[in-house]
């Protein structure tokens, strides 16, 4: 039976990861705190704290596969420290946040990455855990550089804001979608191919990403799933900006908008991801998906990301 150590395994995406190697056949074992959830059933959990000294003398033995979440170098130089020598492969889940430029439309892994300077630095911090992981494992590392991951139960609530807003319907505020794309992961979808991926003996920087869409055809199929017959009240960046709607994430934004300088954050290219048995499914059957997670989740409900109805109406009514 296959041995494989998650470090993480009870968020989001650790705990797909978890749930698909258990159905895969995996002995499956989660070393995390258990903070932001509960590792899946059948599932080993080691609870400890990774900034312990000890804390991975309870993960004894040979390990088929160590999947690593995390990107700090605190956490990841112990780990690679106390597990690299006993591990037969090892994937480190970073980003494509990890690349010096976004202006290069259709980049792939080749291009050049940020220098680090400051590891508090989510970027910076990445790059660190390449790096380091590298030197450590060669070439039994695979670096996974997921674009944005979306699915039932994001906790950043940035794509499924969309789904959401055109259910409720009304007048949407939504940016100039000219020269702009959408380019996602499905969480489901990453989680198959890092399971598959290990016994496979990926290696390399790989770029986990889904094809690019442009993003008005994005909202053209969030409309058609969600039967939104509203109108949508595209604004000039400058416009915007000038009324502190945010970019990206986070209170205020309008999500999944960036600056029209940053085209190639969402036009990766995934050849290498496909080659290597990545599959992902098309963004229609993401969406539903997504839109069914929100309807059970409150369609109303607070956001970590997106305009408050209330802020949104402000804004449009400024507009006028």
């Amino acid at each position: 039976m296959r041995s494989v150590l998650i470090l993480g395994g009870s968020g989001w995406l650790g705990r797909r990861v978890a749930e698909r190697a258990l159905t895969d056949g995996a002995e499956v074992t989660c070393l995390a705190r258990g903070r932001t959830g509960s590792v899946p059933p059948g599932a080993r959990h080691l609870a400890v704290d990774r900034r312990k000294p000890d804390a991975y003398a309870a993960a004894a033995g040979e390990w088929d596969e160590v999947v690593e979440l995390a990107h700090a170098p605190d956490l990841v130089e112990p780990a690679l420290r106390a597990l690299a020598p006993r591990a037969a492969h090892w994937t480190l889940v970073s980003s494509v946040s990890v690349y010096a430029s976004s202006r290069e439309p259709g980049a792939d892994e080749s291009a050049a990455l940020v220098e680090p300077t400051d590891p508090s630095d989510y970027a910076d911090a990445k790059v660190l855990a390449e790096r380091m992981s590298a030197a450590a494992l060669g070439d039994r590392l695979l670096a996974v550089r997921p674009g944005l991951i979306v699915g039932p139960g994001d906790p950043s609530d940035r794509f499924g804001y969309w789904p959401a807003r055109l259910r409720r319907g009304g007048a949407v505020l939504a940016p100039r979608t000219e020269g702009r794309s959408v380019q996602v992961i499905d969480v489901d979808d990453l989680a198959d191919w890092i399971v598959r991926a290990g016994p496979d003996g990926a290696a390399g920087p790989v770029n986990a990403v889904g094809r690019s869409h442009p993003l008005d055809a994005f909202l053209r199929v969030v409309a058609e799933a969600t039967g939104f017959d509203g109108a949508l009240v595209h604004a000039p960046d400058e416009e915007l900006l000038a009324r502190d709607v945010r970019y990206w994430a986070g209170p205020r934004s309008l999500p999944l908008w960036l600056p029209s300088s940053e085209t190639g954050f969402t036009t990766r290219s995934g050849d290498a991801f496909r080659r290597s048995g990545g599959a992902p499914r098309p963004l229609e059957e993401t969406v539903v998906r997504v839109l069914d997670d929100e309807v059970r989740r409150g369609i109303g409900r607070e956001r970590r990301s997106g305009l408050r109805p209330s802020d949104e109406i402000d804004v449009i009514r400024s507009l006028a």
